[in-house]
């Protein structure tokens, strides 16, 4: 706006907002009475894992997710009292990353592959059909979405996911971020079927499938049974397609140019 002697108006500017201390409390326990002693101990031996307090925080996220199968707002409290961190601090992180569930999740969380070439060769398909197999009659169930109560037995939460680093496997979904491979819409609704039976259909690489917050709790670096975190380092982690490349190598004895005694010389830096 301009004033009619031809001066422009000038508004006051925003206030500067006041600056604000943290102010410990060691003595306070999080606003959750879920996060019961076993929780907050294990809370700080994340932390002393770390030089730095704050580096802890994606593995607490874990923790919590562990405990209530997603990070609610009493979680969210938890990690910055624990770290000495803002709420608004711990929020940006567990918003940021897909891995965090801001709404409760199921016993097993589907996560299907739905990127280019998983979508060509079938993502879509099985996506679709898992949605309409999980959800009610015209309204098949949609992302991040449960089937059954959050948490019971048999609940399933499904979602879209952007990659999943396994294109020689194509299409493929993950459960609790265990790998079955080459799926098919048909495949895909027999094996959630079986999961909400309360079956837990061997994955085609990785550990044996537990649930999603066992897995939660291994992500934050704690395995409870030793014969289970025994059995998931046994598992198969790589199939026939994705070492094709090596098979063939060795039977052409094909392999890479020796590295040479002395590097080469790097062109010259054009002038400025």
């Amino acid at each position: 706006m301009t004033l009619p002697e031809g001066t422009p108006e000038k508004l006051p500017g925003p206030a500067a907002p006041a600056e604000r201390t943290w102010e410990a409390r060691p003595d306070q326990h999080p606003v959750s009475p879920t996060f019961d002693e076993l929780t907050r101990r294990r809370a700080k031996e994340v932390i002393a894992r770390y030089p730095v307090a704050r580096s802890a925080l994606l593995p607490l996220l874990h923790l919590v997710q562990s405990v209530e199968g997603y990070v609610s707002q009493d979680g969210i409290r938890f990690c910055a009292e624990q770290l000495e961190l803002t709420t608004a601090e711990v929020s940006a992180v567990a918003t940021f990353y897909t891995m965090y569930k801001r709404t409760p999740c199921g016993e097993h969380l589907v996560s299907v592959c739905t990127n280019t070439l998983c979508a060509a060769l079938g993502g879509d398909a099985i996506y679709r059909s898992l949605g309409e197999a999980l959800g009610e009659p015209g309204r098949p169930l949609g992302h991040e979405e449960t089937a059954g109560e959050p948490g019971s037995p048999g609940s399933i939460t499904l979602e879209h996911a952007e990659c999943l680093a396994a294109c020689d496997l194509a299409p493929v979904l993950q459960v609790n971020y265990e790998y079955y491979d080459n799926q098919t819409p048909e495949s895909a609704v027999a094996l959630v079927e079986a999961l909400r039976r309360g079956e837990k259909p061997p994955p085609t690489r990785g550990a044996p499938l537990t649930d999603l917050r066992t897995v939660e709790l291994e992500l934050a670096g704690f395995t409870d049974d030793e014969t289970v975190a025994a059995a998931a380092v046994a598992g198969p982690s790589a199939a026939p397609e994705s070492l094709r490349g090596t098979a063939l190598a060795a039977e052409r004895g094909w392999a890479a140019p020796a590295l040479p005694d002395e590097p080469p010389a790097l062109p010259p830096l054009p002038e400025k």
